[in-house]
Order: structure tokens, then sequence, then C-alpha cells
């Protein structure tokens, strides 16, 4: 049983989810202060307050609705996306292209496997194309 748990617990995935996990717990407080800093500024900029919270709300029967609540979860979402992606993924990618490392894989494996079976597949029916031009 504990031979099992050591070949869990040292496998690659395990290891590597570890350090995502630890990473994404890091990077938490970058994203709070971009939310804090930049982020919620632009919204009070935008619409003179600093969130949505109170736009849209309706009651039924006791019940209180709050469209903006939804809108600014919404906003937040797509701010911090642009955010990160901005800020960091494309930074990290300029200074990695300088080192001479890899970029930012943004699209999953399961892209990249069906774009080379694509590009196979491709290289392939032109091959047979050929040897049946030059048949």
């Amino acid at each position: 049983m504990l031979k099992g748990f050591r070949d869990f617990i040292l496998r690659g995935n395990a290891i590597e989810l570890a350090v995502g996990v630890v990473i994404g717990a890091a990077f938490t407080g970058l994203v709070d202060a971009l939310v804090k800093g930049f982020i919620d500024p632009l919204i009070s900029a935008i619409f003179g307050k600093p969130n949505l919270d109170a736009f849209g709300n309706f009651t039924i029967n006791n019940a209180v609705f709050s469209i903006g609540l939804i809108l600014t979860a919404i906003l937040n979402v797509i701010f911090v996306g642009f955010a990160l992606y901005f800020f960091i993924v494309v930074p990290m990618n300029k200074l990695n292209e300088r080192v001479g490392g890899e970029k930012i894989d943004s699209e999953s494996p399961e892209v990249t496997l069906l774009r080379e079976i694509r590009d196979a597949l491709r290289t392939q029916e032109g091959g047979v194309e050929n040897d049946a031009k030059d048949a």
C-alpha cells in the first residue's frame, strides 16, 4: 500500500499538479492586486461606480434579483483574463523567445494532437495523389 502511494506521489503528473496549485495560489495575490488596482478603478471610471451590483435590481414577491451582480462577475472574469493574458502570458512569451525557451501554450494538448493528425493526413493525401498522377 505504501509503495503504491509512493509511486503515485513521485509520478510526474502529481508533482506537476502540486506545483501548479502552489503557483496558482501565489498568483492569487497578483490577480487580486490587478483587480483592485486596475480593473475596479477602470469600471468606476467608465460607469461611475466601483461595480454594477446595484444595476438592474428588481423584486418579485420579496425575492431580490440582481442583474448587476451577474454583470459585475462577467466583467471581472473578462477583465482578469485580459489582464492575465496581456500582463503575464504575452511578456512571458517574449521573455522565453529571447532566452530561447518555449512559448506558453494556450491551446489544449487535444487540439495540438488534432492539428498534427490533420497535417499528417494532408501530407498522406498529397502523397497518394502524387503517386496516382505518376502512374
